[in-house]
């Protein structure tokens, strides 16, 4: 690109919107169909001020999608074991299609363990070890919705994947990981990288698709950013600051997600699709 060129931003916002539409129309017609409404268990652990800002985000998206949304609130001394027999009698449950453990939970609490208490079949945040190994073979499953919302978003304005080079900087189990599961799946050629990779701005600088998934405010200088890249910010710190130095990327990648409105309104616009998705599976109804 050109010194007077900028980058496309991606609009995570308009896109979640055609989304929820979707979703929405879906979840009606599965009411209509079977008199059951599609059901998202939110369970939260604690009082943090961001969780509960989150959890009342996604219950409010839940009901403008025509979802319904029951609440399970848990005190902040939940044991392991408490959280586990919570998870467990929701995963039994047939009034609820879909189970989302807001996270984090807590030091206490041994957060694999309580993810794994999750059925599969309702694990529509993709957090639990059967949603990402079906990720990485595949296999039919429920995706993280994050790294699941990247990839719509790339497909929304026709990114080529096959043959390309892919940085992903940040390896959590539910985002960085899978996102580069979901990518190789695509025939994209996937480095990991994270906060302790050496020369990690030589390694950037050859990517085409660059991920910042690491959690540290403009780790990665837009000067660092190949000319013509695709680059997805997934960081969210204060400030509403990314991973990524946007100014200065914008400069020289020819597509980007800004922060907000990227990345960010993606996570919940899959995880509704995915509840009506794992509704539609448990009622019998066809899907897409």
């Amino acid at each position: 690109m050109s010194s007077t060129q900028m980058a496309q931003l991606m609009d995570g916002t308009g896109l979640a919107g055609r989304i929820a539409a979707e979703t929405a129309t879906r979840a009606a017609e599965i009411s209509q169909r079977t008199g059951v409404t599609p059901c998202l268990a939110t369970v939260l652990v604690g009082e943090d001020p961001a969780s509960v800002t989150y959890v009342r985000m996604k219950r409010n998206r839940c009901a403008k999608a025509g979802i319904h949304s029951r609440h399970i609130a848990l005190p902040a001394v939940t044991t392991t074991a408490e959280l586990v027999g919570t998870l467990s009698d929701l995963s039994k449950d047939p009034e609820v299609h879909g189970i989302l453990l807001q996270h984090p939970v807590g030091p206490h609490i041994d957060e694999r363990t309580a993810f794994e208490a999750i059925a599969p079949e309702k694990d529509v945040d993709g957090v639990t070890m059967h949603s990402f190994a079906a990720m990485s073979f595949g296999l039919p499953g429920f995706q993280s919705c994050t790294p699941g919302g990247i990839l719509r978003l790339l497909d929304d304005y026709d990114v080529e994947l096959a043959g390309k080079y892919a940085v992903v900087v940040g390896r959590s189990a539910i985002l960085g990981k899978p996102v580069g599961m979901l990518l190789l799946a695509r025939d994209t050629t996937v480095t990991y990288c994270h906060s302790r990779t050496a020369n990690l701005p030589a390694i950037v600088r050859d990517a085409d698709v660059v991920v910042a998934a690491v959690g540290r405010p403009r780790l990665i200088s837009g000067e660092d950013i190949k000319p013509g890249a695709v680059v997805i910010d997934a960081g969210y710190n204060p400030g509403n600051v990314g991973d990524v130095d946007f100014d200065t990327a914008r400069t020289r990648a020819r597509l980007i997600t800004p922060v907000p409105g990227g990345v960010g309104p993606m996570t919940i616009a899959v995880l509704l699709s995915q509840t009506v998705d794992a509704a539609a599976h448990q009622l019998g109804v066809p899907g897409r």
